[in-house]
């Protein structure tokens, strides 16, 4: 059974920094584009927030870019995300997910579907 665990969510102030970190199983992780998406409790929309695939390349939304990086431990099965200069605006639960091959062009980027496999995700809360 394919599964993904998230860790590293909690609440830090503005300007603060967090690691999440997703461990998967279950599923070949090197042959998979691993992303996060996140689902903000102001608007309920759910969005990609950043992607990595097997070979490194990886892909931010405009928000991420210049603050947050993806990475990946093949060798542990886990993807990271470390959120740096966080705003109470990256307020939201953040969510691991997978998919089998493909590219990052096809991602879907504000709806949370279009994955193989979801975490159960992880909150993050920015106070200010």
């Amino acid at each position: 059974e394919a599964q993904l665990e998230e860790s590293g969510g909690g609440s830090v102030q503005v300007g603060g920094s967090l690691k999440l970190s997703c461990t998967a199983s279950g599923f070949t992780f090197d042959d998979s584009v691993m992303a996060w998406y996140r689902q903000r409790p102001t608007t309920n929309d759910c969005e990609l927030v950043s992607a990595i695939t097997s070979d490194g390349s990886t892909r931010y939304e405009e928000f991420a870019k210049g603050r947050f990086t993806i990475s990946q431990n093949n060798a542990r099965a886990t993807v990271y995300l470390q959120m740096n200069s966080l705003k109470p605006e990256d307020t939201a639960v953040y969510y691991c997910a997978a998919r089998r091959g493909g590219d990052m062009t096809t991602l879907q980027t504000r709806v949370c579907r279009g994955m193989d496999y979801w975490g159960r995700g992880t909150p993050v809360t920015i106070s200010s």
